[in-house]
């Protein structure tokens, strides 16, 4: 794992940027996979950036996201899909067509998850994901349990999800209680992983995911175990990590 420690959330942000705009232009048509939650709204920016100054293309990019709420439609205003159209999709030149996020309306979960899995393999794999961490050391929505699922899959959100989420909602009774999410078998079969964190607050997970032991209670902690993996986080997030001796 290489890891890049920066000052804070702007610089941590522009090398994050650099590191996936790194990977389209190396391969144009590569596959990317996509996050969101406000870890990484300052990469999608530089991203938007660089695009709009014709420096970058996503003409060719194929993306698949981590996860979707199950119950909210594309335009609700929490909904994954409304996220990514927000915060990238709707600024760049990506091909809508090339874009992929798990139907949280679909009437049959089982089926929507095992399609979602074809597509990815259909599409060769990931080339590069982006990943957060969550408070518990969730990624996507894998959250804390007892082993590893592989699939793409619905997931209970822990109570400690659901109150870092109700934020974002009028009530935290609004919060949707169960989500789709890409398995960590799909994750860890992408080429390369990139992982952001910002913030003293992810300094615990950030620790137990890159120095813990490997434990689905953390399932963050089974990216130690994937040959190419970069962490790019701020200062605050890697300071326990840094306290423990590790060189960053």
């Amino acid at each position: 794992m290489r890891i890049y420690r920066e000052k804070d959330y702007e610089a941590m942000s522009r090398r994050a940027a650099q590191v996936m705009a790194a990977e389209i232009i190396h391969r144009p048509d590569c596959v990317l996979g996509l996050a969101t939650g406000s870890t990484p709204i300052g990469m999608y920016q530089q991203l938007i950036e660089w695009n709009k100054a014709g420096v970058l293309s996503f003409q060719q990019v194929r993306t698949v996201n981590l996860d979707e709420y199950k119950g909210l439609s594309p335009d609700h205003d929490q909904g994954y899909r409304y996220f990514m159209q927000k915060q990238l999709f709707d600024h760049v030149d990506i091909v809508p067509a090339n874009t992929r996020v798990p139907d949280g309306l679909s009437a049959d979960p089982a089926a929507e998850c095992a399609q979602y899995d074809a597509y990815i393999r259909s599409l060769g794999g990931i080339d590069l994901q982006l990943l957060g961490v969550g408070h518990n050391g969730h990624i996507g929505f894998n959250e804390p349990g007892g082993v590893f699922v592989k699939p793409t899959h619905v997931v209970d959100l822990t109570e400690r999800t659901i109150d870092a989420n109700a934020r974002f909602f009028a009530t935290r009774d609004d919060v949707p209680k169960q989500a789709f999410t890409m398995g960590i078998g799909p994750i860890m079969a992408a080429k390369k992983i990139l992982l952001i964190a910002s913030g003293e607050e992810k300094s615990e997970a950030v620790y137990n995911t890159v120095c813990g032991p490997i434990d689905p209670h953390c399932p963050g902690s089974i990216l130690q175990l994937h040959p190419d993996v970069v962490l790019v986080a701020d200062e605050a997030a890697l300071s326990k990590v840094a306290a423990a001796g590790v060189a960053v």
